[in-house]
């Protein structure tokens, strides 16, 4: 007996399902680089969502407050930060884009995620990934580094990634995506996501083993 299609019409479709629920999707910018690729991926990705009823919100490292990267941040984080910290902490589900910078993840995204809250920002929170970079790979190295670090913080993660190599020849004048098969990768992710998502809803309350 064959499978159901994850990606059938039917499935997509059905996601409108959720349209009533209180989902709070947040896409985090995995780079601090002005002008970045990964903001013009973030910024398609955000369509997609928004297409299916659950507009998201953004956090972009670009705008993170100079201040959270002075030493003394480490002891105490500056009021400027909290709006940063907030955000993954009230979202239902964060999607992170990213870039593959000297075969692994950024350096700012990893002082990011230091900086926030341990344990209750990652715990038990769905997470799923999209990695580009200007190479043949789609930064899978940087997503597999990424991955570890939000195991260890307990967070579940969403197997379905989706990798976008040579990054720069995949986007238009405008920084858009031109390939319409990605693009549709990107829309079954982000469907299966929420479905991922509300599945998750009941595992926040439920005991530990």
């Amino acid at each position: 007996m064959k499978g159901r299609n994850p990606h059938s019409p039917a499935l997509l479709s059905s996601v409108h399902a959720f349209d009533m629920l209180s989902f709070v999707i947040t896409i985090l910018i995995g780079t601090n680089r002005p002008g970045s690729n990964t903001s013009k991926v973030a910024a398609q990705v955000s369509e997609l969502y928004r297409a299916f009823n659950h507009p998201p919100k953004l956090i972009d490292l670009a705008q993170l407050p100079p201040e959270i990267f002075q030493a003394s941040s480490y002891s105490a984080r500056p009021q400027s930060f909290s709006p940063f910290s907030d955000a993954v902490l009230n979202s239902s589900g964060l999607v992170v884009i990213l870039p593959e910078y000297n075969g692994s993840l950024p350096g700012v995204l990893k002082y990011f995620i230091d900086m926030l809250k341990f344990p209750e920002s990652f715990e038990r929170k769905p997470v799923c990934f999209i990695g580009l970079s200007a190479g043949m790979w789609g930064a899978l190295r940087a997503v597999e580094h990424l991955q570890l670090i939000f195991g260890y913080r307990n967070a579940f993660i969403f197997p379905e990634r989706v990798f976008l190599p040579k990054i720069h020849e995949l986007l238009d004048e405008s920084g858009r995506l031109k390939d319409t098969e990605i693009v549709q990768r990107l829309r079954n992710q982000a469907a299966g996501f929420m479905q991922f998502i509300e599945a998750m809803k009941s595992t926040k309350t439920s005991p530990a083993a």
